[in-house]
């Protein structure tokens, strides 16, 4: 798909595209102006490792101080923690879940608390008496663990004293020399024991000094002054582009699914065939058929009707068209309506043109060029005499153009159009006008089409833009040249100049172009306009048709 398919498939659904955007915006700023606002204060923890580091330790010292940290972070979120906060604030527990995050600064020693919530002030008090709480229930453990080991020590201090007491007065009073060896040994042992017990207590005071250090209030939390959450412009602006996203994305998915005639290349790629001519969707004036050719002759539709006519003359140059079969893969897409209106621009140029409604079960024509139908083509094969066309024939208001209505409806109709009575009638129409065309049933719906395709000179499709299936278009011209029909090319009816109009839009703005008029006027003279001249002898070509 080339970059101006995919401006003109944006340009096609840009309806859908704006909808998407404004509803999505404002459903997210109707939603955030209405929630809750959402204040976080934040605070900030130093972590340090109880210890005294020297410079051989003290990157392993840092090393632990993070580990210790990210367990710090662990346990301040922790029920314990949480459920002493919110008895000391005087708060449900409950109303402290979910509402604390603890986080590591990387490659730091500090620890973040943060506390979301709707009251700024408590939000504030909950980051501040958080690590408070927990600092105070860490330094109670640690010393109750100082504490235990302080006392045993103590106690095997006083042992020892005793000991050495004793061993002393002993050996005061011994006699024997074996004796006071032996005594002299044992107090050396509780001596060196007594030196070991003190040093241990000595690192256990100094280890209670540094426990109350290892965790501060490096930056307290204060009160917040605008919220977090929600972000108005952010959600609003952010669902505009979702919802613009997903409305390009549906419409990108419709198209693909979408298996209708919606270009010229489309009908190059299905049938090989050229698009002849492209005719914008009339304008809706309540009327369900219009012979615009006649009642509006310097509208783009008839200008594109034009077009449609000059490209039928010279479609086959060994062999002028003198009759032509109109017809359209199924029901409702145009084909009695380009009938009529290029009947009429082909009547203008001064040919004797006769339009002949060969729609035998759902006839239109004398609708559309508003004659009566009580007889017509059916009541002119009945006759028992050689036909007398004048008798059936039906002038119009176009100049050089009679229709022959279909009359009453018969009951074989796919028999009577096959019939020699029929191919007789065609031969004495074409020596009555200079162009002779029917407008026969769809394709598709019955076979009266491939019967009287093949007893004319041409047959021109007519495809309904965003409405004739792909396989539709493939199947009826598949049918048409099984029976030999001479397939002149397609019509594109019904373009809809709002969307994707592009090839519509660069055809008439280079055939009728200019503000005096003056491109519109050669167009009509090239064409062979109102003036029942003669056209030139030159194809007119569209801008997609190929080289």
């Amino acid at each position: 798909m080339e970059l101006r398919q995919y401006a003109q498939l944006v340009r096609k659904w840009l309806w859908l595209i704006v909808v998407c955007t404004l509803a999505a915006g404002g459903a997210a700023y109707f939603i955030s102006k209405n929630s809750t606002p959402i204040y976080q204060a934040s605070a900030t923890l130093l972590v340090s490792q109880a210890s005294n580091p020297t410079n051989a330790t003290g990157y392993a010292e840092v090393l632990t101080s993070e580990r210790l940290a990210r367990t710090y972070a662990s346990l301040l979120t922790g029920w314990p923690v949480l459920e002493a906060t919110a008895s000391q604030l005087g708060v449900r527990p409950e109303v402290l879940r979910g509402v604390v995050t603890v986080t590591p600064v990387r490659d730091t020693q500090l620890l973040t608390v943060k506390v979301e919530g709707p009251d700024a002030r408590l939000a504030a008090e909950i980051a501040n008496t958080l690590p408070s709480v927990f600092i105070g229930q860490n330094q109670k453990q640690l010393m109750s663990r100082v504490s235990e080991s302080k006392a045993s020590l103590e106690r095997e201090i006083t042992s020892v004293e005793d000991d050495i007491a004793r061993t002393q007065t002993t050996l005061q009073t011994a006699s024997d020399d074996a004796q006071k060896i032996r005594l002299e040994t044992s107090l050396a042992q509780y001596r060196s024991t007594y030196s070991n017990l003190v040093a241990s207590y000595q690192q256990i005071k100094l280890a209670e000094a540094q426990a109350t250090d290892n965790i501060v209030m490096a930056e307290p939390a204060q009160v917040p002054r605008s919220s977090i959450r929600p972000r108005i412009a952010t959600n609003t602006l952010l669902a505009m582009v979702i919802g613009a996203l997903l409305a390009v994305s549906v419409a990108f998915l419709i198209e693909y699914l979408d298996d209708t005639i919606k270009t010229p290349d489309d009908i190059d790629r299905l049938t090989g065939l050229s698009t002849l001519g492209a005719i914008a969707r009339f304008r809706d004036t309540g009327a369900p058929r219009q012979l615009i050719a006649w009642l509006n002759t310097q509208a783009p539709e008839t200008e594109a009707y034009r077009v449609l006519r000059t490209n039928i003359q010279f479609s086959s140059v060994d062999k002028p068209i003198r009759t032509l079969l109109v017809t359209s893969p199924s029901p409702s897409e145009g084909k009695s309506t380009t009938a009529a209106n290029l009947a009429a621009v082909m009547a203008q140029t001064g040919q004797k043109v006769i339009l002949v409604d060969t729609d035998l079960r759902r006839p239109v024509m004398h609708k559309v060029i508003g004659v009566p139908n009580n007889t017509g083509l059916t009541t002119a094969m009945l006759e028992n005499a050689p036909i007398t066309l004048s008798d059936h024939l039906s002038p119009t208001q176009v100049e050089n153009l009679s229709v022959l209505t279909s009359g009453p409806i018969p009951p074989n109709p796919s028999e009577l159009l096959g019939s020699h009575r029929m191919a007789s009638l065609i031969e004495q129409l074409s020596q009555q006008a200079d162009l002779v065309i029917f407008d026969s049933p769809p394709v598709l719906a019955v076979t009266d089409a491939a019967v009287l395709g093949r007893q004319v000179d041409g047959v021109l499709l007519v495809a309904d833009a965003g409405q004739t299936r792909e396989q539709a278009l493939a199947h009826a011209a598949q049918e048409l040249r099984k029976t030999g029909a001479n397939l002149l090319g397609v019509a594109l009816n019904r373009l809809d100049t709002r969307r994707g109009g592009y090839y519509y839009y660069y055809y008439y703005y280079y055939y009728s172009g200019d503000e005096h008029g003056e491109k519109r006027r050669r167009t009509s003279s090239r064409n062979g306009g109102d003036d029942g001249q003669e056209p030139k002898k030159e194809l007119v070509r569209l801008p997609w048709q190929r080289k």
